[in-house]
């Protein structure tokens, strides 16, 4: 029996957790008040108190309870009707056929039971194989549609089941739901089931503009179907991407007679247009409805929509007849749900990591709980702004999100009882890693370490830019060996690289002498530099290799420019606020000067007359240029080179500051903006004769 303290805040301190220890009826009557209220959240409020899954373990406990106990079962139980209330605000229609739910397998054995009792209220041998129709079952909203001689006239929710809604101005707005049928078998009057939803893309896009505009952001696409169909404005609901498939129709006898199969009645439906799912398909016996749940989980992350789980209806509509119904839902079919992709857990702790460009995040330490599949007991909160806005804190109860092989999320839960002593996050001021200066970014809503050469975390990374031949040049340093000599604790910092020994390089795996030899020559070559490169090489946010060159011009030594202020450093050319409140933050951490120091005492340097002096007068100078295409006379680094030496810069993309664009052979869509914008377009020999 599940411990419903976790559910209810009501409970009285002290009280015994056991349930199993409770009288059946007293329990019983608790399990019912509890699913009435989240029933009446759901359906009535639209604010859910607890993902289906909690629903369902309730729920399944209630059930239990009331098959060991009979004469007990209350006749307002949620197990004896078959949903809440409509919610007040549309006209009430009354279904002509009740929108009945289904009966829920969550293993394997419930669904072999499910053909179990099929053959047998059938009475059909046991070794009968039955075909059944299988859908996925669609994370929407219920749906009925009506139509008349062939055109839309209506649409109603589910409701109770017996009385529904009339949306049928917001569903008319559905640019997938055909407004007029088309074939020669339409009948008079003909009623459709189906789901509404919407794609995860258009959700997420959706999500995004609501979050700009400083609209509601909704939970999952679920809600927002949902939510969408019950705005009294149906501009709201032609504004966002709602589609609709369809699962079934209520038809008369004759009708059904006719068809004969459920495979038959759903290609009729998509022979008069309306959409029907492509997963759609028959099946043989247990086995084949397995085969198809264990075939579409597998590809369920990979699916554009979400879907909870699968349906099975038996196919024939003769026998279909014949097992009938029992006082909520049909005994031909059920719905085979997934683990869980929503469970409820608890914060335990929010900590930090350090990713290699040096960014904090936050990541939440969960209880370990089983979602889709996989235990979670971590997930990152992707930054501060994000924390803030979910309002999570510590001891909080949350829901964790999971659907596929998509990253863990952690969502706010509606039904949490924040204790007091809740403390909410506070970024560190000190890196974790390196204890360096932990700053923000005007406009950004990262934090950062300040210690790039020295924090561990971003080691790596600062290492294989340190040695890149547009920096510093030591030929022959891949990713490999850097992870390799970072890995070992060789190299702690780019000044650990200029005291690497050869009795050492020669232990390594696939390293002989000539290579050890090799790599430490390119390593002595690589300390005559220029001043630009060295800078460059250092991987100071914001500077790149045309800025890392005009702070060289200006400030001609290294001292001088560890020493200016940030005014100092906004005479600089094309050095702006941010660009200049990252070169002071850098310069500010102890641990990046000493690095730059023991560089310079290694040996590191550069002729005083070689600050790449630049004429004035040359046509690139000052002139930001944009490469596309593919070049013959060069490579993009060659030409990137000649430009930077002349004073120019280049950038990665187009815009109205661009001066020149170098085109090469299969130039795309930056020469097609260029041209647009006006902009001159150099081609080879052009430019070769600017040079």
């Amino acid at each position: 029996m599940i411990n419903l303290d976790l559910f209810d805040d009501a409970a009285e301190e002290g009280a015994s957790t056991d349930s199993s220890r409770e009288d059946p009826e007293q329990l019983m009557r608790r399990l019912i008040e509890l699913l009435v209220r989240w029933e009446h959240a759901y359906y009535v409020l639209d604010a859910p108190e607890v993902p289906d899954s909690e629903f369902d373990q309730v729920y399944r406990a209630l059930q239990k309870l009331e098959e060991d106990h009979p004469t007990l079962i209350q006749p307002d139980s949620p197990t004896q009707r078959v949903g809440g209330k409509p919610s007040e605000g549309f006209l009430q229609v009354r279904h002509r056929v009740p929108m009945l739910s289904l009966g829920n397998a969550f293993e394997d054995d419930d669904v072999l039971a499910f053909d179990r009792r099929v053959k047998e209220l059938a009475d059909l041998p046991a070794n009968a194989v039955v075909d059944y129709t299988t859908d996925p079952k669609f994370d929407g909203l219920a749906i009925s549609i009506h139509y008349r001689n062939g055109k839309f006239e209506q649409a109603v929710t589910r409701g109770d089941g017996t009385v529904g809604e009339d949306v049928s101005s917001n569903v008319r707005t559905i640019r997938s739901l055909p407004l007029k049928l088309k074939g020669d078998r339409i009948p008079a009057n003909l009623e459709v089931r189906g789901e509404i939803f919407m794609f995860k893309k258009d959700f997420a896009q959706m999500n995004q503009r609501q979050a700009e505009l400083g609209l509601k952001v909704f939970a999952n696409p679920r809600n927002a179907a949902a939510g969408t169909i019950r705005q009294l404005d149906p501009k709201i609901a032609a504004s966002r991407p709602l589609r609709f498939f369809c699962y079934g129709a209520a038809l008369e006898r004759e009708h059904l007679r006719e068809l004969k199969t459920q495979s038959a009645l759903m290609k009729w439906l998509a022979e008069m247009g309306l959409p029907v799912s492509s997963l759609s398909q028959t099946a043989k016996g247990a086995e084949g409805l397995l085969n198809f749940y264990r075939h579409v989980g597998d590809g369920r992350s990979e699916l554009p929509f979400e879907i909870d789980g699968v349906v099975y209806k038996v196919d024939s509509f003769d026998l279909q007849d014949q097992l009938g119904f029992v006082a909520k839902a049909p005994r031909f079919a059920v719905a085979h749900k997934f683990p869980p992709d929503e469970v409820l857990s608890r914060l335990l702790n929010i900590e930090v990591q350090v990713g290699r460009t040096g960014s904090i995040t936050p990541v939440a330490k969960l209880e370990p709980v089983k979602v889709g599949g996989v235990v979670v007991s971590s997930a990152t909160l992707h930054n501060l702004d994000e924390i803030q806005r979910k309002d999570l804190r510590v001891g909080d109860q949350v829901l964790v999100r999971r659907a596929g092989d998509v990253i863990p999320e952690v969502l706010p839960f509606s039904g949490n009882v924040r204790n007091e002593g809740s403390v909410a996050f506070v970024m560190p001021a000190h890196c974790p890693v390196c204890n360096s200066l932990v700053q923000k970014e005007e406009g950004e809503s990262a934090f950062r370490c300040t210690g790039g050469l020295v924090c561990r975390a971003q080691l790596t990374q600062a290492i294989i830019h340190f040695a890149h031949r547009r920096a510093i040049d030591i030929e022959g340093l891949g990713s490999k060996m850097v992870e390799v000599l970072v890995n070992r604790e060789w190299v702690k910092t780019p000044a650990d690289l200029f005291r690497l020994q050869f009795e050492d390089l020669v232990q390594l795996e696939r390293m002989g002498e000539k290579s050890a030899r090799n790599l430490l020559d390119s390593i002595h070559k690589a300390k005559q530099t220029s001043f630009g490169r060295f800078l460059f090489a250092l991987g100071i946010r914001h500077v790149g290799e045309a800025t890392a060159r005009d702070l060289a011009l200006h400030f001609r030594d290294v001292n001088n420019l560890m020493a200016a202020s940030v005014d100092d450093l906004l005479k600089v050319n094309d050095v702006g606020p941010v660009v200049a409140e990252s070169i002071r933050q850098f310069f500010n951490e102890p641990a990046n000067q000493s690095v730059v120091h023991e560089l310079i005492a290694l040996g590191i340097s550069w002729p005083e007359d070689q600050v790449e002096e630049t004429d004035v007068n040359h046509p690139f100078f000052q002139k930001t240029f944009v490469l596309t295409g593919s070049l013959s006379q060069f490579s993009r680094d060659e030409a990137s080179a000649l430009i930077l030496a002349r004073g120019g810069k280049v950038v990665g993309s187009v815009s109205k500051k661009t001066d020149f664009v170098l085109a090469g052979e299969s130039a795309g869509s930056k020469l097609d903006k260029a041209t647009s914008l006006g902009i001159a377009v150099l081609d080879e020999q052009t430019f070769q004769g600017m040079l």
